[in-house]
């Protein structure tokens, strides 16, 4: 079982950056490769990035945001720059034992663009 809690989402102008976290917990949560979907209303939940022993990115996220993980404190930023209005989502933390098979998903964190 792993447990999975977003923090760091808000309302940002376009063109500001925010940086999300996400902490995990659970007995075997080294195991698990850790990432970050999104929702945007009216739209399915798509792949943002995510990071095992190396980091994947979707294509329209790719030189704006980054991920990175924090082992000793089983935690993974998500640092996202040059955000767009297009960005305006619920941002999700999820937890794969094998991608694409992603087994946890935290409870999301809105953020907001505003142009």
């Amino acid at each position: 079982q792993v447990q999975l809690v977003e923090s760091g989402g808000g309302l940002v102008q376009a063109g500001g950056s925010l940086r999300l976290s996400c902490a995990a917990s659970g007995p075997t949560v080294a195991r698990y490769v850790l990432g970050w979907f999104r929702q945007a209303p009216g739209k399915e939940r798509e792949f943002v990035a995510h990071m095992g022993t190396n980091a994947y990115y979707a294509e329209s996220v790719k030189g704006r945001f980054t991920i990175s993980r924090d082992n000793a404190k089983n935690t993974i930023h998500l640092q996202m720059n040059s955000l767009k209005p297009e960005d305006t989502a619920v941002y999700y933390c999820a937890a794969a034992r094998l991608v694409p098979n992603w087994n946890y998903w935290g409870p999301g964190t809105q953020v907001t663009v505003s142009s």
